[in-house]
Parts: C-alpha cells; sequence; structure tokens
C-alpha cells in the first residue's frame, strides 16, 4: 500500500506560501508536502527537506529534476534544525511544516530495511526511524533488559496503556523462557496477556504498546519539543509553522506551546481550533481520521 499524504493541501495553504518562500519541511516522508509546497514557491523559492529515514531522501532525489527551485534533501533528525539551517548558511525561514505521521513503506517495511513497527508481520524488533545501530537503545533492548516497572511506565506514559503492569510483567515472563526479538512475537506477548474484551476491539491490542515503544526509541516527545523552540525561533516576523499530530499526547504538546507563544505576544493563532480533514479525504484514507493540524504566526 502507497502512503497517502495527509492534509496536503490544507497545510500548505496555511503556510502561507509565494514565489521566493523559504520552506522547512520537517518530515520530508513520501514527498507529499514537498510537492504542494514546490509548486506554489516557484523556481525563486528555497526547500529544505529533513527526515531521519535515509530511504525517504534517497526517494525524494527526483523533486530536484522535476522542480526548479533550490532544494535541500536533509537526512537528519527535525530536533537539530538550527544546525542544519546553520550549515546550509540560512538565517530564518518563512515557514516550518512537520507532519508527525509516518509513511506506509516504513510500517510495511516496503521501503527498505524492516524495523518491527507492524504487528501484522514477524520482523526485527527495533522500532527506528533511522538506521538502529545509529541509535542508543532499540524496542528490543527495552523489552529485553528493562524491568518490568520501567516497561510498564513506558507504555503507560508514552501509550496511555491500562494494562500497562499486566503487560509488561508478561514480557519479563516470556523473555525469561527466550529472547523477545521480532514484532510478531511481542503482538503475541501483548494479546495473550491482557483480557479477552480487549482483545475483541476494532484496533489491534498492542497498538498502545507499540506507539509507546516507538515514541520511546527515537526519543519523539522531547525531538518536538526542541522542534517547536527552534523551529519557531527561526521563522521571520509573519513566519508560520505548521504541525499535524495524530494522537491526543502529541497534540497536547503543539497546543501548549503555541498557547504559550501567544500569551508571550510572540505569536497569533491562525485558526482557534485544529483542523481535521475533510470527510471526503477520511473515506478516501481512513488513516487520516486522527490527524489534527494547528498553525501559528509569528508576530
Amino acid at each position: 500500500m502507497r502512503h497517502v499524504t495527509v492534509l496536503a493541501k490544507e497545510a500548505t495553504d496555511m503556510l502561507n506560501l509565494g514565489k521566493g518562500s523559504v520552506v522547512v519541511d520537517c518530515t520530508l516522508g513520501a514527498g507529499g508536502h514537498a510537492e504542494q509546497i514546490l509548486s506554489v514557491i516557484g523556481d525563486s523559492g528555497t526547500y529544505i527537506g529533513i527526515d531521519a529515514d535515509k530511504t525517504a531522501i534517497e526517494a525524494a532525489t527526483y523533486l530536484k529534476t522535476q522542480y526548479g527551485s533550490t532544494i535541500h534533501l536533509i537526512h537528519g533528525n527535525f530536533r537539530n534544525i538550527s544546525e542544519i539551517l546553520q550549515e546550509l548558511n540560512i538565517p530564518s525561514v518563512d515557514a516550518v511544516l512537520a507532519d508527525l505521521g509516518w509513511r506506509m513503506e516504513q510500517f510495511d517495511g516496503s521501503s527498505g530495511e524492516k524495523r518491527g513497527f507492524s504487528f501484522k508481520e514477524d520482523e526485527p524488533l527495533h522500532m527506528t526511524f533511522g538506521t538502529p545501530k545509529d541509535y542508543p537503545f532499540t524496542a528490543q533492548d527495552i523489552i529485553n533488559e528493562w524491568d518490568a516497572e520501567d516497561i510498564a511506565n513506558v507504555l503507560f506514559g508514552y501509550g496511555e496503556e491500562h494494562f500497562s503492569r499486566r503487560i509488561a510483567k508478561a514480557i519479563v515472563k516470556a523473555r525469561q523462557e527466550v529472547p523477545v526479538t521480532s514484532s510478531m512475537q511481542l503482538a503475541d506477548i501483548v494479546s495473550d496477556s491482557v483480557p479477552a474484551p480487549y482483545r475483541r476491539r476494532r484496533t489491534h491490542p498492542a497498538t498502545k504498546t507499540f506507539q509507546a515503544l516507538r515514541i520511546a526509541v527515537n526519543d519523539e516527545f522531547d525531538a518536538l519539543n526542541d522542534l517547536l523552540r527552534d523551529g519557531f525561533n527561526a521563522l521571520q516576523s509573519k513566519g508560520r509553522m505548521a504541525i499535524i499530530t495524530f494522537h491526543s499526547l502529541e497534540d497536547r504538546i503543539v497546543k501548549q506551546t503555541f498557547k504559550a507563544y501567544v500569551r508571550d505576544e510572540q505569536g497569533v493563532l491562525v485558526h482557534k481550533k485544529p483542523m481535521a480533514p475533510s470527510e471526503e479525504e477520511q473515506k478516501k484514507n481512513p488513516r487520516s481520521r486522527s490527524a489534527m493540524l494547528r498553525t501559528i504566526e509569528k508576530t
């Protein structure tokens, strides 16, 4: 299944771009937002696309042949936006966009290395956006080396998993018999450890566990906080930042940060309520249903 970019036109419209705009796309992904942005900023514009997944950078090289804009494709983490702009000798930008979802190609492993994001496939239990060897720990390290209390804290804190302690105990018990090294193996442990009604719900019982581990491994919340601070600081006056979130925890971070900027008279909300995908988009792409777009303009 090919990834479908969520709120592609809406997010680009909210950035208020024009010919010659300088834009940082913090999550290049499949290039859906990139194409929208490049079609607006024209040959005189500058586009900086960042992605932690090297395969996304490699797949996006076509942009340089199809568009006349100045294009920089950067393999890195958006939390380092200040350093990236400094290396490019770009003092300020007109817009910053981040889509905090992730590509279907990452989920199903079709983009290259399988990293254990899917509980439907038997993949190595890494859950890293980038190359596993570049990370201080992977999901496999957490599952096989951390104690039950720390695992439970991760599952509850990052996944709001109500059965976190029950699942953590089951993980520790299972790893005593054999190391837990694959995504399907972990999914089975979670499924077997939760009450039967929980297993019969529409979503897979391991969904929150996998979300929590992914967030912990990639340090997603701290990275988001870094982006919201340094990305906002990089904006010119009247520049805009747009963030697309997909679950309540990360949306809460964006909402509270934007609220603080407004309170301190550093910015104004472009739209007071988060923008959601249209009914038409949700029908075409059911995975877009949880998406929320928030936009702020720097004063």
